[in-house]
């Protein structure tokens, strides 16, 4: 009984913790978008698509990190 009490915890923990990444990463994505004036001149610069490809890599890394944890606490929580 303890045990399903920790467990239940720890999946608590892991989906605020989730949330709160997924909710930081929306508001990341909300601010991204630049103006059309700054579309222009990213497109027109190669060096200023760097960052930004930047951005959508470690965007990607976080999301794909998300995505293992949660499997991860399914998997813990089955047996």
């Amino acid at each position: 009984m303890r045990a399903a009490f920790g467990l239940v915890g720890l999946l608590l923990v892991l989906g605020i913790v989730l949330f709160n990444a997924r909710q930081s990463a929306r508001q990341l994505q909300a601010a991204s978008p630049p103006s059309a004036g700054a579309a222009d001149r990213a497109s027109s610069s190669p060096d200023a698509a760097g960052p930004r490809a930047q951005t959508e890599a470690v965007r990607e890394q976080v999301q794909s990190a998300m995505d293992q944890a949660a499997q991860r606490a399914s998997e813990a929580a089955a047996p």
